[in-house]
This record gives C-alpha cells, structure tokens and sequence, in this order.
C-alpha cells in the first residue's frame, strides 16, 4: 500500500474533507489501482494478486445467485464512511441498484457505506492489517448489516468471517469464523453457503 499521497491542505477554504474528496474525485489514478481517504490523506492501493481477484469472482457469482434485481454487486464503488470522514473501494459492495442509478452523472461522488447490505474486503500481504481492524471499524461505525473479511494472511491460517450486528463503538456483535476449508453460510438475504475450500490460500513460508 502506498500512503501520503495527498493529506489536508492547511490553505483550502472548507472542512479538510471537502478538500480531500474534490482531490480524490480529480485524480487520475492508474489502471487497476483505487484511490481511498483514510486518516486526513489520500491512500494509492495497487493491484492485487491474481488469486485475490480469482476469489472476488467466485464470491461475486454466488452472491447473485441469491439476490433479487433489487441488488448489484460492485468492485469499483467508492463508499464514504461519514462518521469518521473515511472513503473506502471495497473489494465488493452489495448496493440497492436504485441509488446506482440515482447516482449524479456529471460527479464522481461516493456512496454512503450505511446503505451498503454487505461489504467484502480480501486481504493482501500489504493491506491485511487495514482490513482487520481500520476498516472493520470503520464499517460498524458506518452501520453496515454485515462484513466479510476473507483474509488469506490470518496467523492462524487463511480465514473467513462474516461479522453482523454493527454496534456505534465500531465493533460487530457476532462474528462467525472458519478456515479455508469449511463452509460459511450468508443469511438473508443471500441464503448462500461459501465453499472455502476453492480458495486459493497463499504457500506457507
């Protein structure tokens, strides 16, 4: 990950915030990198592994084999956290596809991760610890119902968690955990089970 692109600039008029999204909204940032707003700057996130994006694949075509036309999945939809002025890409976001459509044409505006039904995060070697903790917060805060974290660089071995029930001091209630290897079953309005097995985990060093 390579922070401190851009952090708040002390002369612009407004809230740092503001400042922050206009400068996110006007990058160019290259093909298949994100651009996030995390601790007052502007984060580049490069392109991940092959087998992260293997994975985002599989989760993505069972999730739409439970939901309506109601719902889109989306890999390249920025979310705004509004309590902590954080912006994140998640690797997937499941959305009401009417605000999709709502969206303004002629800006780049994030949507509110509240009105997220679920986010999905894979780790990276690079990103790992953001996705456990930073953005596990950042999401409760935000009130979005559930969290998937598929993290290929757990210590204890590569993992998948679904967390639910956001509390506002930035934690979930109930967390279910299993290895690669185990099932893991998404509740209304999915109704799926994960075959963790097909996960390509990372070889132990």
């Amino acid at each position: 990950m390579t922070a401190a692109m851009v952090e708040n600039d002390q002369d612009s008029e407004g809230r740092p915030w503001d400042y922050l999204l206009r400068t996110w909204q006007e990058l160019d940032v290259p093909e298949g990198w994100r651009a996030e707003i995390d601790e007052g700057q502007i984060v580049l996130v490069p392109p991940p592994h092959a087998h992260h994006n293997g994975i985002a694949e599989r989760v993505q075509r069972l999730l739409y084999r439970g939901l309506t036309g109601e719902l889109g999945i989306y890999q390249t939809l920025g979310v705004h956290v509004a309590p902590l002025d954080k912006l994140y890409v998640p690797d997937l976001v499941v959305m009401p596809t009417e605000l999709i459509a709502a969206a303004d044409p002629e800006t780049s505006d994030p949507l509110d991760a509240s009105e997220a039904l679920l986010i999905v995060e894979i780790t990276s070697k690079g990103n790992a610890r953001e996705d456990r903790t930073k953005k596990y917060r950042a999401y409760a805060r935000a009130g979005v119902p559930m969290y998937l974290l598929i993290d290929r660089f757990d210590m204890r071995g590569a993992m998948a968690t679904l967390f639910t029930e956001p509390n506002e001091d930035g934690t979930y209630k109930h967390s279910d955990a299993v290895p690669f290897g185990k099932p893991l079953t998404l509740p209304d309005p999915f109704d799926v089970t994960l075959l963790t097995a097909d996960f390509p985990a990372p070889r132990l060093s």
